[in-house]
């Protein structure tokens, strides 16, 4: 089996590393290697929350480079688009329509992508 790429992300309480978490023990138990690692930016404040899962039949390392992601799992659209550009051509996107602006855009100093934006993030 080819190494599968999946990247979870979202903001802080979304349940992003309980989602990770779901699908490491799901590929474990149907019998592959898995590796994981999560980075957690002021999560418990709504911030970015972003898991690196590799699942193969030998895995040396959780981490996926740019370009290379297999699958995106997304559970708020800025997220999906802020990570864009870790998929491949052909990978496949998974997105929540829910929106949570950060501080900055209900501050008034930056605006939330609209929907075509983020769509043309993920074409790209």
């Amino acid at each position: 089996m080819k190494t599968l790429g999946a990247l979870v992300t979202g903001v802080g309480g979304q349940g992003i590393i309980l989602a990770s978490d779901i699908i490491c023990e799901a590929a474990i138990i149907a019998g592959y290697d898995v590796k994981k690692t999560d980075t957690l930016g002021m999560a418990q404040r709504g911030g970015s929350v972003l898991s690196h899962v590799r699942i193969g039949t030998r895995v040396f390392s959780p981490l996926i480079r740019e370009g290379e992601v297999d699958l995106l799992l997304a559970f708020e659209k800025l997220e999906a688009a802020r990570w864009s550009h870790y998929i491949h051509k052909d990978a496949i996107c998974i997105v929540n329509t829910y929106e949570q602006p950060p501080l900055s855009v209900s501050l008034g100093q930056e605006k939330y992508p609209t929907d075509n934006e983020i769509k043309e993030a993920l074409k790209q």
